[in-house]
């Protein structure tokens, strides 16, 4: 081949890849992207969270997390009429029955719809886009808050009507399963060292504005996962179980910027600067672009803080 037919068949071929990028960018849909929604379940406002994306040319699928649970996957978006879609769910943590089925509609760059539950009952329920959180490659940090005093629970509040929390010997206790643990004051961007034990088998975790959670969970010697210890629960799997045995004393020191998270467990960094996509289950809330307030989950098994340090991003 001359170097002449060489260069008219690269001109070919980049002028081939330029189209098919043109084609797929005119058939991206409205629908794709990643919307935080809030839904009518059980007579309140519960967050959920939507993803939708191609593959291919004319394939839609993503990932839907409830108001509990992980991340699941969607097999197939299917798409009618003007900006109206539909897919189905099986159940994860639902009571038995037939799998959920979705329909929702785009007007006027929101997303609303309805949601037939594994029961029959329908839900209301509307979403917005996620919105892109700002990053800062060099941070400053503030001065470190201990947002757990040691002494008492002043600063916190509980999510029900049991409050199981205590404080003994300068150790913050949840002795059963209970309330979840909410910080009063919210946070943007910063930096979490938190010591935590928990007895053999028991489980918790602590979300990140209230909105992601990192695991804690008795996973010592288990294969890595995202519902392990370390994991962002459905998203995020940690490179490796640093976990120690339960009855141990560990340590977390998280840094989030933006969605952006890296996480160190017992002085390994695990999730080293990685996307956290959208909230997961039991989540506060799904208002993605607004501080929000530590909570430690109680409503799982036993566990105990003995510190509990914020740094927050100097502004």
């Amino acid at each position: 081949m001359t170097p002449k037919q060489n260069s008219i068949r690269i001109f070919i071929f980049t002028l081939l890849l330029g189209v098919i990028f043109n084609v797929q960018a005119q058939n991206i849909s409205p629908l794709e992207g990643r919307w935080d929604l809030e839904m009518d379940f059980m007579g309140k406002t519960s967050p959920s969270w939507l993803e939708i994306r191609h593959s291919g040319h004319a394939t839609l699928l993503g990932r839907f997390v409830f108001a509990f649970g992980s991340a699941r996957p969607i097999s197939e978006v299917k798409t009618y009429g003007e900006n109206k879609f539909t897919f189905s769910i099986p159940n994860q943590w639902e009571p038995k029955g037939s799998d959920m089925i979705f329909h929702g509609e785009l007007v006027d760059d929101q997303l609303k719809g309805t949601l037939i539950y594994t029961d029959g009952s329908v839900l209301h329920w509307t979403g917005v886009k996620a919105p892109t959180l700002a990053y800062t490659e060099d941070p400053k940090w503030d001065k470190t808050i201990k947002v757990f005093n040691g002494k008492d629970l002043s600063g916190w509040h509980v999510d029900g009507e049991k409050n199981q929390w205590t404080v003994k010997d300068g150790i913050l206790t949840s002795p059963e399963s209970g309330s979840n643990f909410i910080t009063d004051q919210k946070f943007q961007d910063f930096k979490l060292h938190a010591e935590f034990r928990f007895p053999k088998g028991s489980n918790s975790g602590i979300y990140l504005r209230g909105r992601y959670e990192v695991q804690i969970v008795d996973s010592e010697g288990l294969e890595p996962a995202d519902i392990y210890i370390g994991g962002v629960y459905g998203f995020l799997e940690p490179n490796q179980n640093a976990g120690k045995p339960g009855g141990e004393w560990q340590t977390y020191d998280i840094t989030l910027i933006g969605n952006r998270v890296t996480i160190e467990l017992n002085g390994k960094t695990i999730i080293s600067d990685a996307t956290i996509p959208g909230i997961t289950g039991g989540a506060l809330d799904s208002k993605e672009g607004e501080p929000g307030s530590f909570m430690i989950q109680g409503d799982h098994g036993p566990v105990e803080f003995r510190s509990f340090e914020v740094t927050p991003l100097k502004k």
